[in-house]
């Protein structure tokens, strides 16, 4: 959460409040998309979180994203549940296309779709009211994204 919310926990009020209600009524309107926890399968300890949902800057696009807690970073397993949630959407939801985007400071993100196989798509600064209170500077950001024929000629 270093480059989300720079380091500062969301309230738990605003999970309640706000976030939960918009992910449960996102799953009875786009079956297959929304959110899914990521826990180790030895402990169950959860680790963070993916989703695959509507983009909301472009929405030819379907949106991967994710967040782990820092305990979680280094060890691959924003790598190995982003795959599989290309392989959920590509392959389980038949979309056409997926995007992800990270703020530019974010190399590791960065990495992360480069291994799934997202290629750099363009360079863009989220809006003052989406990461309030940053320069434009910190509010620079990246996007990749894949399609389906791209995919599909990975994963043969």
């Amino acid at each position: 959460m270093r480059y989300i919310t720079y380091g500062r926990p969301t309230p738990r009020a605003a999970y309640v409040e706000t976030y939960l209600p918009r992910w449960f009524a996102m799953y009875e309107t786009q079956p297959g998309l929304g959110y899914f926890a990521a826990e180790r399968r030895d402990t169950g300890e959860f680790l963070g979180w993916f989703h695959l949902r509507d983009d909301r800057i472009e929405p030819e696009y379907v949106e991967l994203g994710y967040r782990f807690r820092r305990s979680a970073w280094g060890f691959g397993y924003a790598t190995e549940g982003a795959r599989a949630m290309l392989t959920h959407g590509f392959d389980g939801l038949g979309i056409e296309r997926i995007s992800a985007r990270t703020l530019l400071g974010n190399r590791a993100s960065q990495r992360v779709m480069e291994k799934c196989g997202l290629r750099r798509a363009g360079a863009f600064v989220y809006a003052q009211d989406v990461i309030d209170g940053r320069s434009e500077a910190e509010r620079a950001a990246v996007k990749y994204a894949i399609t389906r024929p791209e995919w599909d000629a990975l994963s043969r």
